[in-house]
């Protein structure tokens, strides 16, 4: 079989799994319900004359829908991030957090949350933190007249330890019975109150960057080379890598506008995907999404059924994750001894 048939075959075997992550993600919580009892209420409320239990409705629409579509976009979002600043940087051990990002727009919605301006302005707070260290990460490399890779990454570690002690700062003085709790959750991700606005808004952002991210991954593929061979092919390599950040940026921060900080992800998920696919982008690119809302839609259901109260994805993130990655740095090694 040519790569290009098994490449065919894991996207459609991995969107099977998406699908059916989804339905049985629909099933599981405190008002269980079969798969077969979700497909008929959802084939109901499209016009289908099924018999179906009413109180399904309810708890599908208004509570599971928005919660494991919310997670499987947040999770390909990030995911996707993960793998174009991987792809820019060369650098597999880079995540979304190497601009600073996911801080800033914590910052951003600790602001907010001590303001006590509500919550849409928590996500616009965030989302604009998000955007604030951006753009100090890459102004840092200009005023210090230095473009490369490694001053970027180095400039991203130092806005995202000035953005952790701003936020250290508010979280001692914030008010220890209201603010701090909801801060400290917030730091810690979830889904379970993400409503159909903020998920339109969160898809529209998703939907625009990988497309573009998907037409141009051959140019990805293209600053692998290296500057020098990436230019006398004819690519404006400082255009094309801002591009990227751009939209890497943007995916990571609307993304923690609504779930909060979510770790891992960016991180774990890329570099499983080019495991299973290579490291060639345009084909990396649409594995690492699938896989990455699979991934989240899990973490999701766990949160929610392994005990009473919701677990914070972070927790679950960090306890999967962590040992995870081990075991996938732990595979690569043994690829290269071979």
């Amino acid at each position: 079989m040519n790569d290009k048939g098994r490449h065919r075959k894991i996207v459609i075997f991995l969107t099977i799994m998406l699908i059916a992550c989804a339905l049985i993600s629909l099933s599981l919580g405190r008002y269980s319900m079969s798969p077969v009892d979700v497909v008929r209420t959802l084939l109901h409320s499209l016009g289908f004359d099924i018999e179906h239990d009413p109180m399904m409705d309810s708890v599908l629409y208004a509570i599971r829908i928005p919660r494991v579509a919310s997670a499987a976009v947040i999770g390909a979002m990030l995911a996707l991030a993960g793998c174009v600043y991987q792809g820019v940087f060369q650098n597999p051990l880079v995540s979304p957090d190497i601009l600073g990002v996911s801080q800033g727009a914590g910052m951003g919605a600790a602001l907010a949350i001590m303001l006590g301006i509500g919550l849409a302005s928590v996500q616009l707070f965030a989302f604009l933190g998000g955007l604030l260290a951006v753009f100090l990460t890459t102004m840092l490399p200009k005023v210090m007249k230095n473009d490369s890779n490694l001053m970027l990454v180095l400039s991203g570690i130092i806005v995202q330890g000035f953005m952790c002690s701003i936020l250290s700062v508010m979280k001692f003085m914030a008010d220890a019975e209201t603010e701090l709790s909801a801060i400290v959750f917030w730091q810690m991700g979830s889904v379970a109150d993400v409503s159909y606005p903020q998920l339109t808004m969160i898809s529209v952002v998703f939907v625009v960057c990988s497309i573009f991210m998907l037409l141009a991954s051959w140019r990805l593929n293209i600053l692998s080379f290296g500057d020098t061979e990436a230019k006398s092919l004819g690519v404006n390599v400082k255009a094309v890598r801002a591009l990227f950040l751009l939209g890497a940026s943007l995916l990571t921060a609307s993304a923690v506008s609504v779930s909060g900080t979510i770790g891992w992800v960016g991180l774990i998920i890329p570099h499983a995907s080019r495991l299973i696919v290579g490291s060639d982008n345009t084909k990396l690119i649409p594995v690492t999404m699938l896989v990455g809302g699979i991934f989240m839609m899990i973490i999701d259901t766990l949160s929610r059924v392994l005990t009473t109260v919701s677990i914070p994805l972070s927790v679950l993130t960090g306890l999967v994750g962590a040992p995870f990655y081990a075991w996938l740095l732990y595979k690569q090694k043994a690829k290269v001894s071979q």
